[in-house]
């Protein structure tokens, strides 16, 4: 696909600033995907959606089978803009305090009065990978939605805020299902984006077999700082956008639920639940930080289109039908794209 064509700035006095902050995210861009290509071979569209959910301030899950380098993606992500990452494994058998923290009784050796204090869990970080998270119990996976909706935590009655930016990137193994806690839609709904992680190219492969079992470099020069970030992550809002992109936006939407007078009849006979306004709203931040992370100035409908599946994709809850005919959420988003035109 061609680049889009860079669209002209605002004219308005007070924008000077914000258009050269968009100049100099799209640079950036251009460093930390040159900064990623050190160590990710492929996998383009993923660190497309990544660097999108990073500055709509979104958060990611990832699926795909294990040995697709998500952990490595991420914590070189965190390396390139000089981000703390932590990575929590779920398991069966992990506690809501193993994430957030927990109160541990000590006592002064002076006075002998003893007193709780509180240790930080690993959520306590810029971007949190957490690692197979349908593996842990409902009560376990709960232990996030605070800190992901709120970017707070609350344990023993007293409530911490977590350092920003804060990001969780989740990840799932699309393949194995035995012993795992499917993920509630309440939960799947605080997700921006599903993104999938594919198997390479023959090409890539080849590649990443020959760099990965050479001597790899040690050091990532990081390109922005968390201040940096937390900036840019202000101006994504403030990127215009027509009314007619919106509309767009929330008509492709709609059209998923199959009560809607816009629904096809695949999306009636096969959909249980479609997206809510959540999904409309992530498609406009997502089309804003699309925007600017390629230097244009405004957000359009093919930035719109272009993230429909991963924001919708892991919002849709099919029927028994779907499930017995074939019928997936990718089948249900290209009727969608073609039943309504831009």
């Amino acid at each position: 696909m061609t680049e889009p064509v860079r669209s002209t700035p605002p004219k308005a006095p007070g924008d000077a600033s914000d258009v050269g902050r968009v100049q100099q995210l799209a640079r950036a861009r251009d460093e930390i995907v040159s900064r990623l290509r050190q160590r990710i071979i492929g996998q383009d569209e993923v660190v497309e959606l990544l660097l999108i959910a990073l500055f709509s301030r979104g958060h990611g899950l990832f699926v795909g089978v294990p040995g697709l380098a998500k952990t490595l993606l991420i914590t070189t992500l965190a390396d390139a803009l000089s981000l703390h990452s932590n990575r929590i494994q779920f398991t069966p058998d992990l506690m809501p305090s193993d994430v957030t923290g927990t109160d541990v009784l000590e006592e002064d050796a002076t006075t002998g009065k003893r007193h709780f204090r509180f240790i930080p869990g690993p959520v306590f970080t810029n971007i949190l990978l957490a690692d197979e998270v349908n593996r842990a119990p409902p009560k376990t996976q709960a232990a996030l939605l605070q800190s992901m909706a709120e970017g707070q935590v609350t344990a023993s009655g007293n409530t911490y805020a977590l350092e920003q930016p804060y990001l969780v990137f989740a990840t799932q193994n699309p393949i194995e299902q035995e012993g795992t806690y499917p993920l509630p839609e309440a939960q799947l709904d605080r997700f921006l984006f599903q993104i999938d992680v594919r198997y390479p190219s023959t090409h890539e492969e080849i590649e990443i077999v020959k760099r990965t079992t050479a001597p790899m470099p040690t050091t990532i020069t990081p390109v922005l700082s968390a201040k940096d970030i937390i900036a840019f992550q202000d101006l994504v809002p403030r990127v215009p956008v027509a009314d007619h992109v919106v509309k767009h936006a929330v008509t492709l939407v709609r059209a998923s639920r199959p009560d809607d007078v816009k629904a096809s009849e695949l999306i009636r006979r096969n959909v249980a639940f479609g997206a809510g306004p959540r999904a409309s709203q992530g498609l406009i931040i997502g089309a804003k930080a699309r925007a600017i992370l390629h230097g244009r100035y405004a957000a359009e409908v093919e930035d719109v289109r272009a993230l429909l599946e991963p924001t919708l994709k892991h919002r849709l809850v099919m029927n028994f039908r779907a499930e017995a005919e074939g019928v997936t959420a990718e089948d249900v988003i290209a009727d969608i794209k073609q039943s309504i035109e831009p």
